[in-house]
């Protein structure tokens, strides 16, 4: 939405071309495209084993990856619908309805995708499919292609389906499969994965001396990359402020410098250039080449420089981090004093919730759909072994 906006105001006040200004949904496709984040080279850097990347601060941009794809895959799909560029003039309801149809398109398609998951995994853990490690990773991978296919043929996302199908299969049906079918899909799933994106970032490669573009708004590229840094700003630094006021004191804390290395990864790539081919209207042409230029300019630029940076500000397992040491003052700790009152909410909900979910999970869920017995496990193992100390003393004793 700051993307969005910020283009639409400019495009209004004159100082950027070939943007509607009449009617900001045209903006908007262009900020919910732009904000695909694709942190590819990011990820493979800080996965480095040489590297030795903060933990906390890997599983962000690992987090923030693998469900802001989707996210703007689903909000792009929801202003294409309500986009209409020879259509009457823009009518300021339409963006409550776009809200709306955004938020239950989202929450139907996890609905969907969570379904789906659960059904495949209580076939695998009730049937004898581990016998035959062929078929049974043959099945998984049809099985994940019929949720992308039914989340779209009933106008829903597939990403976004696919994807928390993934992370149900992931939780319950891995420990399903046969120790053949799980190496065989893991390293098939990941092969295709990195084939796909080798070809997407070929293609655009080729589109940059092959591209039959009309216009090229060298303007508008430089201005729509300053926008997506001033979006992320407004987005990492407050967002990480709250989760900040939510954590106990000291502990997972996101400092400054991690702060500052997050609004640094948010690499554009394959995702923002493939819907950038899908923009709508007589200035599609513009909306494309700009998104193609802050895609090789991140990729490049922000990626290559994405290590010095994890060693400026010291984000590496090995380095010596001032801000954990109780020293350093980062500037959320200047501006704001911790909220203990923010803090025991989150922490009771926390707890609340968390019990009743592994209690759930662990007494109901897994029994019907497989996966590893953690608690019950350690908590038989260490039970026992109390026993048998008893035992041993008693007899002793004796």
């Amino acid at each position: 939405f700051v993307v969005g906006m910020l283009t639409f105001w400019f495009a209004q006040l004159g100082i950027i071309h070939h943007v509607d200004k009449n009617n900001p949904m045209e903006a908007l496709l262009f900020g919910s495209l732009i904000s695909a984040v694709d942190p590819v080279a990011t990820l493979s850097i800080m996965g480095s084993p040489e590297l030795q990347c903060d933990n906390l601060l890997y599983s962000l941009v690992f987090g923030e990856s693998v469900l802001n794809d989707a996210v703007a895959i689903v909000l792009f799909k929801t202003f294409h619908k309500y986009y209409d560029p020879e259509g009457p003039e823009f009518n300021r309801s339409v963006i409550p309805h776009a809200l709306f149809s955004f938020l239950s398109m989202t929450v139907l398609s996890i609905l969907v995708g969570a379904i789906l998951g659960l059904l495949v995994s209580y076939i695998y853990r009730h049937t004898t499919l581990s016998d035959f490690p062929k078929l049974e990773a043959s099945l998984l991978f049809l099985f994940c292609y019929c949720c992308y296919a039914t989340a779209e043929a009933i106008q829903l996302s597939g990403i976004m389906a696919l994807f928390f199908n993934g992370i149900v299969l992931s939780h319950y049906n891995s420990y399903n499969l046969s120790n053949t079918a799980q190496v065989t899909t893991e390293q098939f799933f990941a092969t295709l994965a990195v084939t796909m994106e080798t070809i997407v970032f070929l293609y655009m490669g080729m589109c940059v001396f092959t591209g039959r573009f009309k216009n090229w708004d060298v303007f508008f590229a430089f201005m729509g990359l300053l926008f997506c840094l001033i979006g992320r700003a407004m987005n990492i630094f407050p967002i990480s402020w709250i989760a900040n006021c939510c954590r106990r004191r000291g502990e997972n804390k996101i400092s400054i410098k991690m702060q500052c290395v997050l609004w640094f990864a948010g690499l554009r790539g394959a995702i923002a250039f493939a819907l950038s081919m899908n923009m709508p209207g007589p200035n599609s042409d513009s909306y494309a080449t700009a998104t193609l230029f802050i895609c090789m300019f991140t990729t490049i630029v922000c990626g290559g420089f994405t290590e010095p940076m994890l060693s400026h500000f010291g984000m590496k397992s090995g380095a010596e981090n001032d801000d954990n040491d109780g020293t350093f003052l980062g500037i959320d700790d200047l501006l704001v004093v911790e909220s203990s009152f923010a803090r025991r909410v989150s922490e009771s909900i926390h707890e609340k919730y968390s019990r009743f979910w592994r209690n759930l999970d662990e007494n109901y869920m897994k029994e019907l759909f497989g996966g590893a017995q953690h608690q019950q496990s350690i908590g038989l193992s260490s039970r026992s072994y109390e026993l048998g100390l008893a035992d041993e003393n008693s007899d002793d004793y004796e």
